[in-house]
């Protein structure tokens, strides 16, 4: 069989459109829900949760015009439509929706529906694959709900230097203020999971913070403050 031999420009073309491609990001999928097309969500949910075994998750609307049931660990949706709508649906829970848009529609995917917070709790945005089925992602919104009332009080704390850099970064980050991030790491510090404890970062989150440990020069492990000494 004779050598293949690549056009003189082929190489060169080639490199341009990988140069000019956007770069995927690095964003985490931990969930992702199939959603039903039916003609009667409520009947749709009896017929799960009565008939089959599943566990009512949630329902929205009145009457409700969609829901969640669930099997284990894993959720679907229902949604009402008219029968005979064209493509299927899947809901992907990811660690950041709006990084994810952003490749998309620069990436040339046409956005369906544009991103934005929901009522329902998750900021997210709608696509449409080559066959008509609609892809949504999103991610959950935490300030959702109504507000809680409280009273903050002064207290005397004292942070290792490069540990309060990282938090300052680390509340920017998330939009919030120290404040804030201090009383949500605590929350959440303060709550089983499993064998261990729940944490209210994401994986893209922790990724972040290993940045901000190197930025940060914190060379010392987890166990670290029952060592420290001030100097």
């Amino acid at each position: 069989m004779a050598a293949m031999i690549p056009h003189p420009h082929g190489w060169g073309l080639i490199f341009s459109i990988l140069m000019s491609a956007p770069t995927p990001p690095q964003v985490d999928c931990d969930q992702l829900h199939p959603t039903l097309s039916v003609t009667d969500v409520r009947a749709a949910a009896d017929f799960y949760t009565k008939k089959l075994g599943f566990k009512l998750a949630f329902t929205w609307g009145e009457p409700p015009t969609f829901a969640g049931v669930g099997l284990g660990d894993v959720q679907i949706f229902l949604a009402q439509r008219a029968p005979g709508s064209q493509g299927s649906e899947v809901c992907f829970v990811v660690s950041n929706a709006d990084e994810l848009c952003d490749f998309h529609r620069a990436n040339g995917v046409e956005i369906a529906e544009p991103i934005g917070d929901r009522d329902y709790g998750i900021r997210d945005y709608g696509v449409r694959d080559l066959d008509g089925h609609y892809l949504v992602f999103g991610h959950p919104l935490f300030n959702a709900g109504p507000p809680v009332k409280i009273e903050r009080v002064d207290v005397p704390v004292r942070l290792e230097k490069r540990l309060a850099a990282l938090l300052s970064d680390l509340a920017g980050h998330k939009r919030m203020n120290v404040n804030s991030c201090l009383e949500e790491i605590l929350l959440h510090t303060n709550e089983p999971l499993g064998d261990g404890v729940a944490s209210p970062h994401t994986k893209g989150t922790l990724r972040y913070i290993q940045e901000l440990k190197k930025k940060h020069g914190i060379d010392y492990d987890c166990h670290a403050s029952y060592r420290f000494v001030e100097e």
